[in-house]
């Protein structure tokens, strides 16, 4: 059954693309971006998302490098906004480190360029990563960080990555992506456990995880994903790269899939509408059979300031547990630039599922609103609000039960590969289920992490 359902993904995947060999355009082949406020590294994960106006731009002002056949290049009017210039930097140096010096924390600052650990492909693949270490006060039971009161290593990421470019024809890619840290048990394919990277722990809070492994191809506008790979569906991600904030929502953890495995297709219909459809074994395995699942969705760009993700996860995607869930959940999500520097995002997710008797599995419903503040280059303010609705016998039974979280936040870059992301979070838990420490009826803490990426 594994193999007849791979070689059915690849023959859907040798279909499409072949149904779009004759008409290709010059555009290279689209990759679906999570909506996300931004990557504060652009270029550290391909699963951070795109923004759409410049207030999620991550640098600015940044023009000396050097070529991958070490030809330094230099650009005087735009290096820190004309506050330095070539001859004083020599022109030869790799990047420039302005850090705060050109304005301070709430005038003009300059990034400089990101350091990277291999600044050129090797074999073809763009290798990278990040590290993430951090802290939280209080536990979070039902959630990532719950390794409460210590400093942690939350994420030491590695990837390497050949993106597909279909814009000259047939283009082949792949990525694979290892994390270790507190965070890298929930990043395992735990739905199918004893397979693949479940198991790979290292005491009771650390662990390994190969959340992706995948080829790519593309022509034209599409492109399609092969193996074992991140979901569409939702806002925030497991990269720490890729959220504003260092905690995450209680509807990311409870309601909405890591990973899946299969086939996964982007097809660019038009300048400001994405189409998304595949299908995988289940919700969060790894090449091993854990039900029949398709995936769908759109993004369309309704202006230039505002765009519209929808996406859905349908059909059995829990065939190794003993509820053998079947059921799917849709995520919407929408994204506006108010201003310049101020961006306002809203998700509604609902996951309705069932078991072999019919009984309800997880029935919940989530709704998250982001409010974020671009100060500068160097700093940002957010505030998130979200309210989790939740009951069945995945939640012990419970019953239309209500959980609200409110967290504010900063992210203060001090150059291009290093960030800090302090937050307060307050939880209420309205009827006392235990998604907070000692089950009590609220909690507040504070967290945060430094995240450095090469």
């Amino acid at each position: 059954m594994k193999i007849s359902k791979f070689a059915l993904t690849a023959m859907i995947a040798s279909a499409c693309l072949g149904g779009t060999a004759f008409g290709q355009s010059n555009r290279t082949a689209p990759r679906y971006y999570p909506a996300s406020y931004y990557s504060y590294q652009d270029g550290a994960s391909t699963q951070a998302p795109a923004p759409i106006t410049s207030a999620s731009d991550s640098t600015t002002g940044t023009t000396a490098s050097v070529s991958c056949d070490n030809t330094p290049a230099c650009d005087v009017a735009a290096i820190c906004d004309g506050k330095s210039s070539c001859d004083s930097l020599g022109c030869g140096s790799t990047s420039v480190g302005c850090g705060l010096g050109a304005g301070g924390l709430f005038g003009d600052c300059c990034l400089g360029d990101p350091w990277k650990l291999f600044p050129c492909p090797v074999a073809g693949f763009n290798i990278g990563g990040w590290t993430s270490v951090g802290y939280h006060s209080a536990r979070n039971p039902n959630s990532f960080n719950t390794y409460d009161s210590r400093v942690q290593l939350g994420q030491q990421w590695l990837f390497a990555e050949k993106i597909a470019d279909g814009s000259e024809g047939l283009g082949l890619g792949g990525r694979i992506d290892y994390v270790y840290g507190t965070d890298a048990p929930d990043t395992q394919a735990f739905g199918t456990p004893g397979f693949w990277d479940t198991g790979w722990d290292n005491g009771t809070q650390y662990g390994h995880a190969i959340p992706q492994l995948y080829g790519e191809v593309a022509s034209g506008d599409l492109s399609v994903k092969l193996g074992h790979f991140f979901t569409i569906v939702g806002n925030e991600v497991v990269q720490s790269t890729g959220n504003f904030f260092y905690s995450r929502q209680f509807t990311f953890y409870n309601a909405e899939p890591f990973t899946h495995s299969g086939a996964l297709a982007t097809y660019n219909l038009d300048d400001e509408t994405q189409l998304y459809a595949g299908y995988v074994m289940g919700w969060d395995s790894a090449f091993d059979d854990n039900g029949d699942t398709y995936l769908s969705g759109f993004k369309r760009k309704l202006s230039d300031d505002v765009s519209f993700l929808y996406t859905s996860a349908l059909g059995r995607f829990g065939d190794r547990t003993a509820a053998r869930e079947r059921g799917g959940v849709h995520s919407a999500i929408l994204t506006a630039n108010l201003t310049d520097n101020l961006t306002f995002i809203n998700q509604s997710d609902v996951l309705f599922s069932r078991d072999l008797t019919g009984a309800a599995q997880r029935n919940t419903f989530g709704n998250i609103s982001y409010l974020l503040y671009k100060v500068n280059d160097c700093v940002s303010l957010g505030q998130r609000f979200e309210w989790f609705n939740y009951g069945g016998a995945g939640f012990g039974g419970a019953e239309n039960n209500d959980l609200y979280n409110y967290t504010l936040g900063v992210n203060y870059k001090q150059s291009a590969n290093l960030m800090f992301r302090p937050e307060v979070r307050w939880v209420w838990d309205k009827d006392r289920f235990g998604f907070n420490e000692d089950n009590a009826g609220s909690q507040a803490a504070f967290g945060g992490d430094m995240v450095f990426t090469f």
